[in-house]
């Protein structure tokens, strides 16, 4: 378990990220959804990640249930404010966002003091709970100015209130985390696909400046949404189809860890993790079948002379090899 910068709450190593519970891109059945929290738990994992993007809340609704059953001072909970949900009679479905449930609601951006708290409450609603460990202000990119000037004071206040145990920003980039990091008093960033085999440019800013100040740093998107899980030509990366460069830079990878006994899924845990900043790696599973196996990936040692390998033959930059 890690300390979350200086505010007392724990994560484990792995966590489980519950967005694919909300029927992300496919549907998941409801025993599904609860099969793989508790395959998670089962192996270990006592940190749960989801938000009201997440198929309009279906993914709270499933991941309070499933965890429903164990002690709530036993695991630890992050959800996100920022994109309100308001009821909507369009009809339709949310494929547009990724997520194959109807569409009963429709997003609003809002990074108000009062829409971060009026979200935390629904929040709180959704997964049946009481307070929530971690929350994290969810894609400010296009919001900076209301973030930092209303969003963020919004957290604080909640955290002085003792309503949330930590909070912090959770993004798809490092520049504007590590703005976080060093203008605001945060005890915890989520930064997601910004520092994995194929990208390292979290190393450059995000990850020096949360060393610094001791804030901790959560990694989500360590396969970088596929590619580096099952490497392929038609493989995505960061969501979209991957470009053949890095298709190529994949299978490559995968045919050193293969000479060295390991998955290339194991190599990329692994190097997310030895990170001294970083607290907790994300992984989203939608079957008891994918917790487990990202759990043994992420328990499986990877030898030295395979980060060796990867720096001689320049697959990784030489700072990067562990």
């Amino acid at each position: 378990m890690s300390t979350l910068g200086r505010s007392g709450v724990e994560v484990t190593g792995l966590g489980l990220g519950a967005a694919p519970l909300a029927n992300l891109y496919r549907e998941v059945t409801e025993e599904q959804a609860h099969a793989t929290v508790a395959a998670a738990w089962q192996r270990g994992v006592r940190y749960f990640d989801t938000a009201p993007h997440y198929g309009l809340g279906l993914s709270e609704h499933r991941l309070g249930a499933a965890l429903r059953e164990h002690p709530r001072t036993s695991y630890t909970v992050s959800t996100k404010v920022g994109r309100r949900l308001e009821p909507s009679e369009d009809g339709g479905d949310d494929l547009a966002h990724g997520f194959a449930v109807s569409a009963t609601h429709r997003r609003v951006w809002d990074f108000t003091a009062d829409g971060i708290r009026r979200t935390l409450e629904s929040c709180l609603e959704r997964l049946g709970l009481d307070r929530v460990d971690i929350v994290y202000l969810h894609d400010p990119d296009d919001h900076a100015e209301q973030a930092f000037r209303e969003g963020y004071p919004a957290l604080e206040e909640l955290r002085s209130e003792g309503l949330v145990g930590a909070i912090g920003a959770g993004m798809n980039q490092s520049a504007m985390l590590t703005r976080f990091v060093r203008d605001t008093d945060v005890d915890v960033v989520l930064c997601a696909g910004r520092y994995t085999l194929l990208d390292q440019s979290a190393r450059a800013d995000l990850l020096p400046a949360a060393e610094e100040r001791g804030v901790s740093v959560v990694i989500g998107g360590a396969f970088n949404s596929g590619l580096l899980a099952d490497p392929g030509p038609t493989a995505t990366y960061d969501y979209a189809r991957a470009p053949g460069e890095l298709v190529d830079r994949a299978l490559r990878m995968r045919a050193v860890a293969d000479r060295h006994g390991i998955t290339l899924r194991a190599a990329a845990l692994a190097f997310c993790a030895a990170h001294p900043a970083v607290a907790s790696v994300l992984v989203g599973a939608r079957s008891a079948a994918e917790a487990e196996d990202c759990a043994e990936q992420f328990a499986t040692p990877v030898p030295a002379a395979f980060w060796r390998e990867l720096r001689d033959t320049g697959l990784l930059p030489a700072r990067e090899a562990s």
